[in-house]
């Protein structure tokens, strides 16, 4: 498919995958992280994994030899997912938080919430629906 959002879904779209990216943006590495964090059963959580690193999101890399045992790290291109992140959890917080908010963007010098928002990187404009509007390129 062309779309970019479809492209980008078919390979992070199941919930499974974002929670786990999710996990990876707190820091988490190992199996049993992702595991207990998410709930996930085992065989799903191998399966998930294992689209992500033939995604290019994760990096898996041995932590030690006897027994084997591998850590999964975000990739260059993983990181780059972060926006999306935030702007999904900055969605739920705003439409679905019936239990109070449970995740906030917070400055890491001084603790104080953050409110995101995106901005023309050419203009400073602030990008909303007001100013800006997504429109598909036709392929020659």
């Amino acid at each position: 498919m062309n779309c970019p959002i479809a492209r980008t879904l078919d390979r992070v779209g199941e919930w499974w995958s974002i929670l786990i990216l999710r996990d990876a943006f707190f820091g988490r590495t190992k199996f049993d992280e992702f595991q207990r964090s998410t709930g996930i059963a085992p065989n799903i959580l191998t399966r998930r994994l294992k689209s992500l690193v033939e995604a290019g999101l994760l990096e898996k890399r041995a932590y030690q030899d006897r027994p084997v045992r591998h850590e999964y790290l975000l990739t260059e291109m993983g990181r780059d997912l972060q926006p999306l992140l935030i702007a999904l959890s900055m969605f739920g917080n705003r439409h679905f938080a019936d239990r109070g908010v449970t995740m906030r963007i917070t400055d890491l010098d001084t603790g104080v919430a953050a409110l995101p928002v995106y901005v023309d990187s050419l203009t400073g404009k602030p990008i909303d629906a007001d100013t800006f509007s997504l429109r598909s390129i036709k392929q020659r």
